[in-house]
């Protein structure tokens, strides 16, 4: 369950919970590829197994418009 109290609907809590999940979930390192960046602050993840650090998004480690500004960069490099 949601750490902090939200109230007034389900639909909420719901929300709060997966947000909460998301914050707390273990994410890829693009480092070195192992299953360990962790939230350390808002916005700011770091790899438990190599050190490296990096900011991405408030509750993931990638935003979605991030993903798709590296996905733009990715392709101008094969070109």
């Amino acid at each position: 369950m949601v750490k902090s109290k939200v109230r007034y609907g389900a639909e909420l809590r719901k929300r709060a919970e997966a947000v909460d999940k998301q914050r707390t979930a273990k994410y890829i390192c693009p480092k070195c590829g192992k299953k360990s960046v962790r939230r350390v602050g808002y916005s700011l993840w770091k790899c438990n197994s190599c050190g490296a650090k990096f900011a991405g998004g408030a509750y993931s480690l990638t935003t979605t418009i991030g993903e798709s500004g590296m996905r733009i960069i990715s392709d101008a490099k094969k070109r």
